[in-house]
């Protein structure tokens, strides 16, 4: 007689949540787009598969560690209340054990299947999420969003190495791309959920400098992440096809941002921050599309 152990499918959904999956499926595109673009051609199956599977079981992981340690904190926030550790669904224990199995299956399938120098970055990118930015960084200085922005800037640069290797070049260009994108857009989130961050004591910028300094910053790092996202054009990792959505996307943003600062509104960070998802996807699409374009039709 064979016994088969199943987890209810509601207690599967609230650890399901622990690794807020929104959040990770944006991390594994772009680390699959860095996959893509660190080849000429279609990246080997099983590595490409054993990496994407890894770097979002680590993801998931630092996620409930995330989640863990601000339990306290989300639970005085409208946006974070529902979710299961505040709720009372799922035990620290349990969360503890979860996020452990997750994160060493994923470090497992990397180092045997893929390398071990991706491996190694993604434990420093899950030490530097789950540790420095959420232990550390973001209940001490307002600007934890910029430099804990370092380990959310690190998927398409473990994509790259998962197929490469090295760290090339072009693949710090990808970080640095996401590493311009992540004030703006936090900031924009950070705008219209000031009063949730008030009441649970994190000095983001809105509750440290006001609403008018921050609003100043989205429209200045929006311009710093223009620049930057033509370096790829500058330095020949990128072409036409690039270009022209590049600047449409960057002039899109450009507009949220000057709006934000002159005609503020809720509504209207709600926006920019929707849009700042949007403008990543598209980007790095576009990116992929530049890369694979002229080689179809060589």
């Amino acid at each position: 007689m064979s016994v088969t152990l199943t987890l209810p499918r509601g207690r599967a959904r609230e650890f399901f949540e622990l690794t807020k999956p929104r959040v990770v499926t944006l991390i594994v595109f772009c680390a699959v787009i860095g996959m893509f673009l660190a080849t000429s051609g279609i990246p080997p199956l099983l590595p490409m598969l054993a990496a994407t599977v890894g770097i979002a079981l680590v993801a998931g992981s630092a996620a409930a560690i995330n989640c863990l340690v601000e339990q306290k904190i989300d639970a005085v926030m409208a946006r974070t209340r529902a979710r299961p550790l505040p709720r009372g669904q799922i035990s620290n224990a349990q969360t503890l054990l979860f996020a452990s199995l997750l994160g060493g299956l994923g470090l497992s399938l990397l180092y045997s299947l893929v390398n071990p120098l991706t491996m190694w970055l993604t434990l420093a990118t899950f030490v530097g999420y789950a540790i420095i930015y959420t232990v550390l960084l973001k209940p001490a200085t307002p600007q934890n969003i910029v430099i804990g922005g370092a380990s959310g800037a690190m998927p398409p640069v473990l994509g790259w190495v998962a197929m490469t290797g090295t760290i090339s070049h072009d693949a710090l260009l990808l970080f640095l791309i996401i590493f311009a994108w992540t004030p703006p857009h936090f900031w924009s989130l950070a705008l219209y959920r000031k009063q949730d961050y008030a009441r649970a004591g994190l000095p983001m910028l809105p509750v440290t400098h006001g609403d008018e300094y921050t609003r100043l910053q989205v429209l200045l790092y929006t311009i710093i992440l223009t620049a930057v996202t033509m370096l790829p054009v500058a330095t020949g990792m990128s072409h036409g096809i690039y270009l022209v959505s590049a600047l449409v996307l960057d002039i899109v943003y450009l507009v949220y941002a000057w709006r934000i600062v002159v005609n503020y509104s809720d509504a209207l960070a709600r926006s920019a921050f929707r849009y700042s998802i949007l403008y990543l996807s598209l980007l790095f699409t576009a990116l992929m599309v530049d890369h694979y374009l002229p080689i179809l039709w060589s």
